[in-house]
């Protein structure tokens, strides 16, 4: 007879673990107990033979529930307690320092839906309807363990029905802490937006208003959406004007994926990403003719398309004769998405024209999370619903707290060798989503009990709200301040997710703060556990009104050009290939005349390196965008026009010693436009910049001796750009890495910080390699 205490961690609660560890314990004739862990561990005790106790341990590994993930198993013998049974016991609020966690918000399961639609079941038509299986997690939970009590769902108690599932530890409700019904559960309501309720069944009527062409503000797991019918074009027009958002593209929920392959296509990959218990918004290429309003996505080849994920959206469908709803975050520009019955009613009474809603209290706001894939692999854009608070395992054990990038904020906990990057935060220039992110950190701690930190990481940009709020935070608690640069926190994230020791990184970024104190964003950068070095860059070019230029690129443009043909030639060049520009920038022709004094003067000029405004820059050139309305506009609607070229016109990038000439790009379009089609133009140019990046890449990993090339930054979402420099990479018989799991753009950076902080904590690098 023997007996042991196991400590299980990794995603062990909410995922059906202890009634799986009941089951399997008496299969083997095991006495003993489970329970959960106040660090959302779960600790184990069984005694019985030592060969029953082994195959138990077996089983524990092979047979574990869908979701669960086993990422560690302590193991201590302990003297025999003469137990006469195997039981689950009351959870512990005490842990015992792990770092397990909960799983992330997840999609309604199969069985769950067949009992939605089951005339005869208790839970018929319930939007609620969950089981261990599925539904809320992340969103709902105030503190660990996992338990009812510690969960908005504490707020309504179980009728005797849901108990008794409750209890029972071969229910697939068995401390499903969600669980629910009609008769004990959360309900909805349907007002008009003066506050007034309707009567009657709250979504059937809400779906009836959708077909009608109405604006419906739709609460649901992890925030409120607004919906419309995606097929009234009408519809879609006035959620963008009341919205503000004249060119963004709306995010669409279709009601199953033979829907979904009437408007767009599919691939194997996508498939199985777009059916996931993550149900992300995934963004596919459009069918042409595209069936749909062109409204939705103006400009782009691609449409951002979920399926339901909640009961709520099954029945809206169910009622609904629209195969197709927006359903995009009920916010204004840059601002949280709204999550509060109160605040809907304050903050878009003049947006939808009624309110479903719930009263169950969402704690966590949790965006949609954002996918795409690029040459066949995974690309996360946004990372929030289906993800958070999974972790990114680091090689470094250190607590700490890399607060990440400026826009597409999410912040990261350290712990115990792993990254916990936050839900999707914003655009922390904002002051109400600086507030959402100093709230989410200290729930991210309380959740991973980290109340200290080793050390803070930020950005090096001086002025990022972020930056000022980790130095407040270091004052704060007393803890060291490191910043690092943007461009090396990008690389190092390929770094972290891939376990590399070294890589040649190439970072195809819009905008980052360089240690020069110019704007980068075209770097090849080499990073390894003992140095950090940039190799080459794309050339400096003059960007007038700095900032500026990133919501004007025609400022870009006249930056860039200046630097090949002078500032007295600009106004015929954009006279005679761009003269609607002008009338783009917000003062028109006046401001126009003041952009050339500025670049003759070179006065209230920044420098840059960016890739991001080269694209820009050829956006204005080939008439393609003139404004930018949201973040990545100009660059991602010149990728979709290239889509439609053909033919390369073999456009070169000299190269001189560590410097990139792409205003030679410029010269070389200049000179075939008007007899070259502009989308053979567009395709040329991304083409040049791959190989350019690409060749610049292999030669360095030649010379420094290394095997590893990556990329990251805002521009590895490119697709012609990713699949040229990947090509040629592979054709010179090296690695080529991005990342799958951590976003490429900023709302990934802090997977990069916590990198580096951690190369900075164990010696390897410096604060003067990171900042210089």
């Amino acid at each position: 007879m023997k007996a042991y205490r196991l400590h299980v961690q990794g995603i062990v609660q909410a995922v059906g673990f202890r009634p799986f560890v009941y089951r399997i314990a008496h299969e083997h004739g095991l006495r003993g107990y489970v329970k959960n862990l106040g660090d959302a561990g779960v600790e184990i005790v069984v005694e019985g033979p030592e060969g029953e106790i082994e195959a138990f341990i077996r089983d524990l590994h092979a047979k574990k529930p869908p979701l669960a993930r086993i990422e560690k198993v302590e193991r201590r013998e302990i003297p025999p307690q003469g137990f006469d049974r195997f039981y689950i016991e009351k959870s512990s609020q005490g842990g015992k320092g792990g770092d397990s966690v909960i799983p992330p918000d997840i999609a309604i399961c199969d069985d769950c839906l067949r009992e939605l639609f089951n005339p005869t079941d208790k839970r018929y038509i319930y939007p609620f309807i969950v089981c261990t299986n599925c539904g809320p997690r992340f969103t709902i939970i105030e503190d660990l363990p996992y338990d009812r009590e510690n969960t908005t769902m504490r707020e309504f108690p179980m009728c005797d029905y849901c108990e008794g599932e409750y209890r029972d530890p071969l229910n697939r409700r068995y401390h499903a802490e969600p669980v629910c019904c009609p008769v004990c559960g959360p309900s909805y309501r349907l007002y008009t937006n003066d506050g007034r309720e309707i009567i009657g069944d709250p979504l059937k009527k809400a779906a009836e208003l959708i077909d009608k062409g109405y604006i419906v503000a739709v609460k649901g797991i992890g925030g409120i959406h607004l919906a419309c019918d995606a097929t009234n074009e009408e519809a879609v027009a006035e959620l963008r004007r009341r919205t503000h958002r004249p060119q963004k593209p709306f995010a669409i929920m279709a009601r199953d994926v033979e829907t979904v392959e009437e408007f767009a296509f599919i691939s194997p990959e996508e498939l199985e990403e777009l059916t996931s218990y993550r149900r992300p918004i995934l963004t596919l290429r459009k069918r042409e003719p595209f069936p749909l309003p062109e409204n939705l996505a103006p400009g782009l080849h691609t449409v951002g398309v979920m399926l339901p994920y909640a009961g709520t959206h099954y029945i809206l469908f169910h009622w609904s004769k629209s195969p197709v709803y927006v359903m995009t975050s009920a916010n204004y520009p840059g601002m949280p998405m709204v999550k509060d019955n109160e605040r809907a009613f304050e903050e878009l009474r003049d947006v939808a024209d009624y309110f479903l809603l719930h009263n169950r209290k969402i704690l966590n706001r949790a965006d949609d999370s954002v996918i795409r894939f690029v040459n066949g692999r995974r690309a996360v854009i946004r990372r929030s619903r289906g993800f958070v608070p999974l972790p990114i395992g680091i090689p470094f054990d250190y607590r700490g707290l890399a607060v990440g990038a400026e826009l597409m904020n999410a912040f990261g906990v350290v712990k115990n060798g792993k990254v916990y990057p936050s839900q999707y935060i914003g655009n922390t220039s904002k002051v109400e989503v600086l507030e959402f992110m100093e709230g989410a950190i200290k729930h991210f701690q309380r959740l991973l009990r980290v109340k200290e930190f080793d050390l803070i990481v930020a950005d090096l940009h001086p002025t990022y709200n972020t930056t000022k709020l980790a130095m407040e935070l270091a004052n704060e608690m007393n803890v060291e301040l490191l910043q690092v640069q943007h461009h090396y926190a990008h690389i190092a994230s390929v770094m972290a997710e891939n376990g590399l020791d070294e890589v040649i990184g190439i970072a195809v970024d819009g905008v980052g703060y360089g240690t020069d104190g110019n704007t980068w964003g075209g770097e090849v950068i080499y990073l390894s556990y003992e140095d950090v070095e940039r190799l080459a860059h794309i050339d400096y070019y003059p960007l007038p009104g700095g900032d500026l230029a990133s919501y004007y690129p025609l400022r870009a443009l006249m930056g860039i050009l200046s630097k090949v043909y002078g500032v007295e030639e600009l106004e015929g060049i954009i006279e005679r290939c761009c003269p609607k520009a002008i009338e783009s920038l917000r003062y028109g022709r006046v401001e126009f005349n003041v952009v050339l004094t500025q670049l003759a003067k070179e006065v209230n000029t920044s420098y840059a390196s960016s890739t991001g405004r080269v694209l820009d820059a050829f956006s204005v050139l080939l008439n393609v965008a003139y404004r930018r309305h949201y973040e990545g506009e100009p660059a991602m609607k010149l990728e979709s026009f290239a889509m439609r070229g053909k033919n390369d016109l073999k456009f070169e990038v000299p190269v001189d010693g560590e410097l990139m000439h792409v205003e030679e790009l410029f010269r070389d379009a200049l000179e075939v436009l008007g007899r070259a089609p502009p989308a053979d133009v567009a395709y040329s140019v991304h083409l040049a910049l791959g190989r350019a990046f690409a060749e610049i890449a292999v030669e360095k990993a030649r010379e420094f001796g290394v095997k590893n090339v990556g990329m990251s930054g805002g521009g590895a979402f490119n697709e012609p750009i990713v699949k040229t420099v990947r090509k040629i990479v592979e054709a010179s018989g090296l690695k080529f890495y991005t990342t799958h799991e951590v976003p490429r753009g900023d709302n990934g950076i802090n997977v990069g910080q916590a990198f580096l902080g951690g190369l900075y904590l164990e010696g390897y690098l410096s604060r003067e390699d990171l900042m210089l």
